[in-house]
């Protein structure tokens, strides 16, 4: 992938998804939840895999409402109209069984506040209906505790921009990851992935990129499937911290200093002065990085070129326009 193309994937990206978001009617009062945002735009990229838990379950539509009680021996899921009703263990059983099904799926998207399905502050109640709490939905729950690599989100955080941004970034470099893992990849496949995901990392966590530098360079001297195992899980974790302007700054600056020696002063003095102007809230990161790969054209470098970080996701989701 050359830095100047968008990033585009080279076979379908799916994505798990609580049904009613679709728009399928499987909500308790038989509604739906469709979320236009989803379909209409993100679903120019990715493919959905529908999940309704409590359908799955055998709960019907339409249905008694269920609820988050707080229980001497932890949280349980039982119904409002009948507290007898229990369906903790359906939902688990549930959870655990997806979570087997989805080692081709890239992320997923949860619906907040449901009692299965919140990714978190779901409200949890004493048995007699005092507040007692807020949580993570029963089978949310349990899909991030198997599966605690997977991009997960929640339909309404995706109308913040920066969170939206964090979370289709984390989808295509987690589907990135399967499709080398796919190839069973060996310690110079997992160099080159690094290497073309660095500034993405350090973007993100300092910490966790030099952590991340010290596996890789012993990756052949040891158990590399292990060494994949603990890369993936330290990577995915390092993600979902939200990038600062200050670090996408700091990246900005060292691209920068590809440049030193070809840039006219007067095209320095531009680009710095739009990096200041992105690090102080003026401009969206946009507009630096547009101008760098104008100058990565006029300019090549074969390093800068295959850094995912000047093309992490498809320009036309916009995701870097805000401020």
């Amino acid at each position: 992938m050359n830095a100047t193309q968008p990033e585009q994937a080279r076979e379908p990206i799916r994505i798990g998804i609580s049904s009613c978001l679709l728009g399928h009617e499987v909500r308790y009062d038989s509604g739906h939840k469709h979320n236009a945002y989803i379909t209409q735009t993100l679903g120019r990229f990715f493919e959905f895999t529908p999940f309704c838990p409590e359908v799955a379950i055998g709960l019907g539509v339409p249905r008694p409402p269920i609820r988050l009680v707080q229980c001497d021996d932890g949280v349980h899921v039982r119904g409002i109209r009948d507290p007898e009703q229990d369906v903790t263990g359906d939902l688990v059983a549930y959870g655990e069984q997806v979570s087997q099904r989805l080692d081709g799926v890239s992320g997923y998207l949860f619906k907040k506040g449901s009692p299965s399905c919140g990714m978190e502050r779901v409200r949890i109640y004493k048995p007699g209906g005092e507040p007692a709490g807020v949580g993570a939905g029963m089978f949310a729950a349990t899909i991030m505790r198997e599966r605690p690599e997977l991009p997960v989100e929640e339909e309404g955080r995706l109308m913040d921009a920066v969170l939206r941004e964090n979370f289709v970034e984390r989808v295509f470099v987690y589907h990135r990851w399967q499709s080398l893992c796919r190839g069973s990849p060996g310690a110079g496949e997992l160099v080159d992935f690094h290497t073309r995901h660095k500034f993405i990392v350090l973007s993100h966590d300092e910490t966790a990129y030099r952590e991340l530098g010290r596996l890789v360079a012993e990756a052949g001297k040891g158990d590399l499937e292990a060494t994949l195992q603990h890369y993936i899980r330290v990577l995915m974790r390092a993600l979902k911290k939200n990038a600062t302007p200050k670090q996408h700054a700091n990246i900005l600056m060292h691209i920068l200093g590809f440049f030193k020696r070809q840039l006219a002063t007067a095209d320095k003095a531009e680009l710095l002065d739009l990096i200041d102007a992105y690090r102080r809230s003026q401009v969206p990161l946009v507009v630096p990085i547009t101008l760098i790969k104008h100058h990565l054209r006029h300019y090549p470098d074969d390093y800068l070129s295959q850094q995912y970080y000047l093309n992490p996701h498809p320009r036309e989701l916009m995701l870097r326009n805000h401020i």
